[in-house]
């Protein structure tokens, strides 16, 4: 069969070794676990099929009824059997509450819709003069609104970053049953929140420095310092919803919202909560936000045809495209949810967070610390890489970013056949510490709804790429496992794990 050439050599003589194996009490192996040992994973879509075993009920990973027979195929090297997945209730983390702001709209359902039928919300920027600027489009959200969810008085005062976050983290509130007009009332000391942003109120620091520099500093704002701070739209969302539980920021440039996701899914486990709104929001689409990342070199200037411009995985990409929003999601422990007789969307399996320590800006071409983030997250997950069929990756649309996620991904997933893979940031653009939490949902209706939405702008498809990134019209796709990527400045690295929720 060939199996030294399949880097198995274990089944170079298949009957007697496998035999000797199963009769040996020294290796400690029963069929399953040995199959598993070996890196096999019983599949009707194998590449190769290198024998036929017989195998019996298990515990394990390989999906077997009584004695039929099932093929399995041989990974490229052997891979360590991923730990089992978490059955404590209390430590189970469900997804029962989804709420956003987007270029789509502030429905998260229609926001899908549209992700669905390939519709851009890309345009050019008409909230402030763009004539000086080589790169004149971006993800600008129009037609925002705060009625019902901020008063008149404070929403005059706030930096869109923070009225994105409170809109859609009451949304999700009321998403998951725990609005003001449902009937149950969590513990408020048991209910955290924690959304962050990469950027925190660029607005209020732009409009005060202005006020400093050209009436001086009796003109500047008192809210100045309070609506600039990263920890601000949690801390106001936290009023809001009378969060007196864990309550805090994390910053971490376009990683933050997978960082917020694990952190929150850890207070949970450890039981210092028994829900937590969590996720990301940002609105850094100001002259000074758009100039940076211009002065970075890090935009597209497709200006001739900016719904084309963000191309994750076209050879012609040439840069991301900004946008903004916020994305969240309501996390609680299985055991609550059950509970109080909670709608569960998903669960969160696990996820993981990782550094380059290689360049301020600029990935590892080799991937190296992004797939150890990926293979951390699926240990957490308790899954192997095998059980993973989706995934939504960070593919910003730059030339090098691109290209040091795929070859990360090639490490990890050693076969593509069954494999799904698009870019949300080609229709959205890249909402940066908001962005996580954007993919994120679009994760969880892959998963609730059995499609995935296309890869917009794939008209010269990079050849490097092994997988079906589901180019320009959407596919159906029954999601058994899928990751979300979120990588940032400072090499960052984030994955969140979901799946459909099974009791």
């Amino acid at each position: 069969m060939a199996a030294m050439a399949s880097g198995v050599p274990c089944l170079a003589q298949p009957n007697f070794h496998i035999e000797s194996m199963f009769k040996s009490s020294s290796h400690g192996f029963t069929k399953c676990s040995w199959v598993q040992h070996c890196g096999l994973r019983a599949t009707a879509a194998a590449v190769s099929d290198l024998s036929v075993l017989s195998a019996k009920p298990s515990s394990g990973n390989i999906s077997s009824t009584g004695n039929r027979v099932v093929k399995v195929r041989g990974m490229a090297s052997p891979t360590v059997n991923a730990p089992k997945r978490q059955r404590d209730p209390k430590k189970r983390v469900v997804i029962t509450g989804m709420g956003l702001v987007s270029v789509l709209g502030s429905d998260v359902d229609k926001y899908y819709e549209k992700l669905l039928e390939g519709q851009s919300g890309i345009s050019y920027i008409d909230r402030f003069d763009v004539s000086e600027f080589p790169t004149k489009f971006a993800g600008q959200i129009r037609d925002f609104s705060t009625e019902g969810y901020i008063d008149g008085k404070n929403d005059r005062r706030l930096d869109d970053c923070i009225r994105y976050c409170i809109v859609s983290g009451k949304k999700a509130m009321e998403n998951a049953g725990l609005g003001p007009e449902d009937g149950y009332k969590v513990n408020k000391q048991r209910l955290g929140a924690l959304v962050g942003s990469g950027m925190g109120g660029l607005k209020v620091f732009q409009d005060g420095v202005l006020a400093l520099t050209e009436k001086g500093p009796k003109r500047m704002t008192p809210f100045f310092i309070p609506y600039i701070i990263t920890n601000m739209p949690t801390a106001l969302l936290g009023i809001e919803i009378g969060s007196m539980g864990p309550n805090y920021s994390i910053s971490t440039a376009c990683a933050t919202s997978n960082y917020c996701f694990y952190a929150a899914a850890n207070h949970i486990r450890r039981g210092d909560v028994d829900v937590i709104v969590a996720g990301g929001t940002e609105a850094a689409l100001i002259p000074i936000g758009l100039g940076g990342f211009v002065a970075c070199r890090a935009l597209s200037q497709r200006n001739n045809d900016p719904q084309t411009a963000s191309r994750p995985w076209d050879k012609d990409r040439d840069g991301f495209v900004l946008s903004e929003g916020a994305g969240v999601l309501v996390m609680e422990s299985l055991d609550h949810a059950l509970r109080r007789g909670a709608t569960i969307i998903a669960e969160y399996l696990g996820g993981s967070i990782t550094c380059d320590a290689y360049h301020m800006t600029d990935p590892r071409s080799d991937g190296l610390g992004v797939a150890t983030c990926i293979e951390k997250a699926l240990r957490d997950a308790g899954i192997s890489p095998e059980e993973v069929n989706y995934i939504n990756a960070h593919a910003t649309s730059t030339p090098a970013g691109d290209l040091a996620e795929i070859n990360a991904l090639k490490k990890v997933f050693k076969y593509s056949s069954e494999m799904k893979m698009n870019a949300t940031k080609s229709m959205i653009g890249h909402s940066l510490g908001a962005s996580g939490g954007l993919e994120a949902i679009a994760t969880i209706k892959a998963i609730t709804t059995g499609w995935v939405h296309p890869t917009l702008n794939q008209f010269n498809p990079d050849p490097s790429v092994p997988f079906d990134t589901v180019p320009n019209v959407k596919k159906p796709h029954q999601v058994s496992a899928g990751i979300s990527n979120s990588f940032g400045f400072g090499g960052h690295n984030s994955v969140a794990v979901f799946a459909p929720f099974h009791p």
